[in-house]
């Protein structure tokens, strides 16, 4: 992410600094207290893996058809899509719009496969995510037995890109693994030009606003694309014991590790005491009201950032 770095990191950086680190892996106990999670999250180090399948192709421009089913052993081998992977067979999804398919929320009741657009294997969900929550899935396209998904990981660095990586990726999924949990009546729409934060209906009715910091001219927020809440929890340790932080899908698409840590280049959303003007890695601070309001959305709403 652009704002805090994950625990684990040598002493000898400064109270602000220690405040700002972002939230992955000291989040683990505070999570099970805010959240009941049960059990140990797993450790969350930078994981590179290699994988199958050949590169996107675009946002789903092939729809998979069917083919035969994994075993959970096959299964078991793909690279776990998550915040800190980066899998080359995942599609670039910058669709600066809210589908009608991401009216809803899903989870899976097992690990399931994901696939690329040109129909291979590519990657894994885990039922549960690092918080030992179940994984939170979200539809941009629903096609009878197969749905467009978004998806935490990332399908490029920015090392690798020129500095123009994508934001969001998605994948395939068989529509019949998804179990709707929430109804999604509301989504996040930021500005950074305006530096301000809505919360809207879908229909584009603006129910809230908020003026908020975002990244600077040399780690900014990346725009133009649509991401959602994967998770949120309290990390005492990094100075947010009050007010749960908010984990989005999105990723600093100019750098590998804007704050130079190694969370994967996470973009959130949290409370900070400093929280108007480009002030970030490239996460999104918010005042005690604003981030009252979003904690207060279910997971999987949707996060648009506008320019």
């Amino acid at each position: 992410m652009g704002e805090f770095d994950p625990p684990g990191r040598p002493a000898g950086r400064t109270a602000e600094r220690r405040r700002r680190r972002w939230f992955v892996l000291g989040a683990v106990t505070a999570a099970a207290v805010l959240l009941g999670a049960v059990g140990v999250a797993p450790q969350l180090g930078v994981e590179r893996p290699s994988t199958s399948g050949s590169a996107a192709k675009g946002e789903g421009t092939v729809v998979p058809a069917a083919s035969e089913m994994l075993t959970a052993a096959q299964i078991a081998e793909l690279p776990e899509a998550r915040y800190n992977t980066v899998i080359a067979g995942l599609i670039p999804y910058t669709n600066a719009s809210v589908p009608a398919a991401s009216a809803a929320a899903y989870t899976i009741s097992e690990d399931v496969p994901i696939y690329s657009a040109a129909r291979a294997p590519v990657a894994r969900f885990a039922f549960t995510n690092f918080s030992n929550r179940p994984t939170v899935i979200v539809p941009v396209r629903i096609e009878g037995a197969w749905a467009l998904v978004m998806t935490p990981a990332r399908q490029v660095l920015p090392s690798q890109a020129n500095g123009a990586a994508p934001a969001q990726t998605a994948g395939w999924v068989r529509t019949s693994v998804l179990r709707k949990v929430t109804e999604l009546r509301e989504r996040i729409v930021l500005s950074v030009g305006e530096q301000k934060l809505s919360i809207e209906t879908l229909a584009g009715h603006v129910q809230e606003s908020f003026g908020v910091g975002v990244g600077t001219a040399t780690t900014p927020t990346p725009t133009g694309v649509t991401g959602y809440l994967q998770e949120r929890y309290l990390d005492p340790k990094q100075g947010e014991s009050t007010y749960p932080i908010n984990l989005t899908s999105l990723h600093s698409a100019s750098q590998d590790e804007p704050f130079q840590g190694e969370d994967g280049g996470l973009i959130g959303i949290h409370y900070f005491p400093v929280h108007s003007g480009s002030v970030s890695h490239g996460c999104i601070r918010l005042p005690e009201d604003a981030i009252k309001s979003v904690n207060a959305l279910p997971l999987g709403t949707s996060i648009t950032i506008v320019p």
